[in-house]
């Protein structure tokens, strides 16, 4: 099946569109978290933070997230990529940032319920995570490697 090249740039765009809107979330919903780590539960503070947690994970990362990944899947399929190494890797590395993602759906739980015990550090430290993952992500697509 063929989608043209004008088609398959669209495709292309709306990956590249979705991915960005998903790394957006994904590295800002953990500098939430320290902030919010370090706010009194209870406190106007840490309601309006579990506020704005909550839509950013459930209006703009996870659908940006689902998105990234079924126009990859396209983007696989009309490519023709299905049996490129560095693909496989990538696939890999960004179902570690989905794992990410639902780890920060957790985490993200444990503050709406007031039931967050990690400090604002150990959220610093996760934030590097995605940074890492994303690095390798953007070297393996634009590369291809192998």
């Amino acid at each position: 099946m063929s989608v043209g090249s004008t088609g398959y740039a669209l495709l292309l765009a709306l990956h590249i569109i979705a991915m960005v809107a998903w790394m957006a979330g994904i590295f800002y919903l953990p500098r939430l978290l320290v902030y919010h780590a370090d706010a009194e539960c209870g406190s106007v503070q840490s309601e309006t933070f579990k506020v704005m947690e909550r839509r950013l994970l459930n209006a703009i990362m996870t659908p940006a997230m689902v998105v990234t990944w079924l126009a990859g899947f396209g983007l696989t399929y009309f490519g023709g990529w299905e049996n490129a190494g560095w693909l496989w890797v990538k696939l890999l590395l960004v179902a570690a940032m989905s794992g990410f993602h639902g780890w920060l759906a957790v985490r993200q739980r444990a503050f709406a319920e007031d039931r967050n015990r990690q400090s604002a550090r150990f959220f610093r430290a996760a934030n590097e995570i995605p940074t890492i993952l994303l690095v390798f992500i953007v070297i393996l697509a634009v590369v291809k490697p192998f």
